[in-house]
């Protein structure tokens, strides 16, 4: 499975980006170091002075590539989604019952990321680790309109949307399919964010994972078809 995934390729919007990182090996470089240095030292610490100084090289050479570093992390992150996203249409392919194929949804967006089996320039569980704490930052900006009309969230949001088609096909009287849809996926971060920095405020941890918590709460909320 992962040896046909790392065959797909992912697109991002060409917008978050003023050169392909990866048609060069110093944007394959700059990528795989600034997940590094991203998950070591935070997205407020990280500046291209830094991660030019990780790669032995002129900060202007990050430049070229990226505007600034905001349009980096929404580089970093749409890749993730889009890598989610492929994840869900090669293992749900071919199961037709759509409560195991739900089910099958909920697990791929909701598990943390504990090794890195790609072994290629992105390292899977940085990156998991980068989205789980650094996401919101990517969004949460008085210019989210304007990006969200120029298509940088569009891998995100056709996440949602067929993890939306997915509960319709389990309960399509459900009335909240899209809410439903976006807190499984938001609010699975949030509760891996909580379990590792403020576990009193969650049931979450090493026993009752997320997955555990929202396939009770999505299968306890919706109604499923009868056989």
């Amino acid at each position: 499975m992962q040896e046909l995934l790392k065959n797909l390729k992912i697109k991002v919007n060409n917008k978050t980006y003023l050169k392909d990182p990866e048609t060069s090996e110093l944007g394959k470089k700059i990528l795989q170091r600034s997940i590094i240095l991203i998950s070591e030292i935070g997205f407020e610490a990280f500046t291209f002075r830094k991660l030019g100084a990780a790669i032995s090289s002129n900060e202007s050479s990050v430049y070229r590539y990226f505007e600034n570093k905001h349009k980096l992390l929404l580089y970093l992150t749409s890749r993730y989604w889009a890598q989610i996203e492929y994840e869900i249409v090669v293992k749900t392919f071919s199961i037709p019952d759509p409560v195991e194929k739900l089910e099958t949804i909920i697990a791929i967006v909701t598990e943390k990321i504990e090794t890195d089996t790609d072994h290629s320039h992105i390292d899977e569980k940085l990156l998991n680790q980068i989205v789980i704490s650094e996401y919101p930052k990517s969004f949460l900006t008085k210019e989210v309109d304007v990006e969200n009309k120029e298509g940088y969230y569009t891998i995100y949001k056709r996440l949602i949307s067929r993890i939306k088609d997915a509960i319709i096909a389990v309960d399509k009287d459900y009335p909240f399919p899209v809410t439903l849809a976006s807190t499984l996926v938001e609010g699975s971060m949030h509760q891996h964010f909580l379990s590792d920095h403020f576990p009193t405020l969650t049931d979450c941890g090493t026993v009752t994972t997320p997955t555990k918590f929202y396939s009770h709460l999505i299968f306890n909320t919706l109604k499923k078809p009868s056989k």
